[in-house]
Formats: structure tokens, sequence, C-alpha cells
């Protein structure tokens, strides 16, 4: 009976030990969404079966705290500041935990909107909307953001959003005011931003360019109108860096009952006299798109909307990369930032005017969404990251 009980014992430990060594660490997910208003950056685990969060605890990075970016080894995370002093927070990724540790601040010229890494973290790349302009920042060996402006480009009226291609070579900015998106090619040898030929490629007037996503094929980048409500299809050419306009499709039906949007004029020289202001009249409903995401096997994408407080859902056809509008559905008030996890399985919202996110299951077969399921957040929620950490 002992000899019996002993091999139990022996074959037990045998096959634990082998399955602790056949069995790889399961990848943690967490979602990072920066609270405007309260200044801070909610942090949530997410369990990879069923979408749910647990609150995995807060960052501080100071009021108005909007664009966020992650390093591609996923140990840092940079949070744009755009109160004073503008400044980017470096922050260290607890891998078990998801919590976010500051290692590091550095200025920035002005007030950001919009940042994106450098496909290798060299750069980050960032635009400022009220200052017309783009600018990169060096990113240590260490990971961490220290030192001032690397390049500052002025460019057209309301610089948006700024990111790169697949490959990393190309980088792509828009801007709203001027309706134009720039292409650049990164030099590899300087880490200096170098317009493409052409340097530009023109929208149609008024429809206001804002946010990029890039196909996971890289064969196609799509523009998100912010005031005409549009998403702009064009071709990459992969060997130029080039854009090629192919087709367009509307994020609203034709009777939402929204005028377009309307740009801000250029600010006046900083020595006019102050001129009398006339009563506002009540402005119509508007258009007003905010964000786009697509799915990592590049079948799906959604658009927000921020008047009408809508999701936008699109199939993407394989062949063309064309844009096939199959429905919409209500979501956060004012949605201002969406993401798809890294497996695609779900949808997080963020809505400026909610105090809750919604994550939606997406199904894989049609890219339906189902029923949110919605958590707590910070007021003035706008910048959503999901990260899968090993």
């Amino acid at each position: 009976m002992r000899r019996l009980a002993f091999r139990k014992r022996l074959y037990l430990t045998y096959g634990l030990c082998v399955l602790g060594m056949t069995t790889p660490a399961m990848a943690k997910t967490f979602i990072y969404v920066s609270a405007a208003t309260d200044g801070i950056i909610n942090i949530y685990s997410m369990d990879e079966s069923s979408g749910q969060l647990r609150a995995a605890g807060t960052a501080a990075p100071g009021k108005s705290v909007m664009p966020m970016t992650a390093s591609p080894d996923r140990k840092h995370l940079y949070a744009v500041v755009r109160s004073q002093p503008y400044r980017v927070v470096s922050y260290g990724i607890d891998a078990d935990t998801g919590a976010l540790q500051e290692q590091a601040v550095a200025a920035l010229p002005d007030s950001m909107p919009y940042v994106s890494v450098e496909k290798q973290g060299r750069l980050l790349f960032f635009s400022s909307y009220g200052g017309n302009k783009i600018a990169t920042l060096p990113v240590g060996p260490d990971g961490l953001v220290k030192d001032g402006v690397r390049q500052m480009i002025p460019t057209g009226q309301n610089a948006h959003s700024i990111v790169s291609d697949r490959s990393g070579r190309y980088v792509f900015a828009t801007n709203l005011g001027s309706d134009v998106v720039l292409q650049f090619v990164l030099n590899e040898q300087t880490g200096m931003l170098e317009p493409n030929t052409p340097p530009a490629i023109a929208t149609s007037p008024g429809q206001g360019p804002r946010h990029i996503a890039v196909s996971p094929d890289n064969g196609s980048v799509y523009v998100l109108t912010e005031l005409s409500g549009e998403i702009l299809h064009f071709s990459l050419d992969a060997a130029t860096g080039t854009l090629k306009a192919v087709d367009k499709a509307a994020i609203l039906p034709a009777d939402s009952g929204l005028e377009r949007g309307v740009a801000p004029p250029p600010p006046p020289p900083f020595n006019a006299p102050a001129a009398a202001s006339p009563a506002p009249a009540a402005a119509p409903p508007r258009i007003w798109a905010a964000d786009l995401a697509i799915t990592p096997d590049g079948r799906f994408l959604y658009a927000s909307e921020r008047t009408t407080s809508t999701l936008a859902l699109f199939r993407i056809i394989p062949e063309t990369g064309s844009l096939e509008r199959f429905g919409s559905i209500s979501t956060e008030k004012q949605p201002r930032g969406i993401r798809v996890d890294p497996k695609g399985r779900f949808l997080v919202v963020s809505g400026e005017k909610s105090d809750m996110i919604s994550v939606y299951p997406i199904n894989s077969s049609d890219g339906k969404l189902g029923p949110a399921q919605r958590y707590p957040v910070g007021q003035g929620a706008n910048w959503v990251e999901i990260l899968d950490l090993p």
C-alpha cells in the first residue's frame, strides 16, 4: 500500500512538472483609459474569455491627460498632458498587475491631441491641432522619453493625427482645417521625417480629415473625416509609401439630420484688436466624427460619431479593401476613443460625457457587436489603449 501511494505521488508530481514545462504562460490583457477632466488613467484587467473588466488601479499624470501610446515591447506607456506645462509622461508597466509607475517626464512644444510610436520604439510622433505642427521626440534605449523635441515641422491648419505604416518607413499626418494628408519618409540614418513625393494628398474641401487607420496587410489606409462623417479609403503603394484615393463610405445614414461640421477659423494675429462678437445663434446639430478601429484580421472596421453617440459598423471587402456599412448602434455619450483588443474579440468604447465605458463582444463571423458590459470610469474619458502583457 505504501509503495502504491508513493507511485501515485510520483506520477502526480511528474504530471504537474510536465504540465508546467509544456503549458505556456497565459498573457494578461489590460485596458488603459485616460480621463481628462479627472486627470487620471483608469486601469482595468480583462478576462480574455468573457471580456469582463476588473478595476486594477489608477495613475495620475494631471488634468487634460488625453492621447496615449505604448512601446512596441509593451514595457512602457506614454501619456500626453494637454494642460500647462505641456508634457509627455513615460510610465513603466508592471507585467503582472498592469500598474503604471512614472519614470520620466519630457516637455512638449504645444498641446498635442495625438501621439503614436515609431515601429521600433525609437521615436514618438505628435501632432498639434492648435499649433499647426507635428513633432518628434526621441525615446531612449531604456524606453523613456527624457529629452525635448528632436524635430518640429509646420503643417497646414489643424494637424490632428500622425501614424506610420506597418513597415515603419512611411508616416502620414492629417490636417483637418486644410483638408490634406501629409506624406513623409522616415530617414533610417538620421531618424528625421522627410517629405515624400508628393508631400501631400488633398481631400475634398470641408471633409476635415482626422484619424488614420492602416490595414493589417498594409495595403489600405483609412482616414476618418470629422466634419463630413466619412471614411476615405486610400490604397498604399508599399514601394513608394504614397496614397491613392479609391473610394469613401459614410458613417451616418443619409437621413441622420445632421449638417456638416465646420472647421474653426484661423486664430487672429496676436496683436489684433479685439472685435465685438455678436450673440451666437443656436447652432444646428452637426456631424462630429471621432475615432476608428480595425479588427486584427482586417475584416471589420468601426467608427464613432459624437453628436449622435453612435458606432458605425463596416465590413472590409477582402479583394479591394473597400468598406460596406452594415449598421450602427448607440453607445456611450459623446464617444471619443475606441479600440479593438489584440485578439479581435472585444471593442472598448469611452464617452467624454459618460462616467462609464462599454465593452462589446465582436462576432467573429459577421462583425456584429453583442450587448455591452459597462464599467465606471473617470470624468472626461477619451483615449483607450489595450495591451496583452506576457
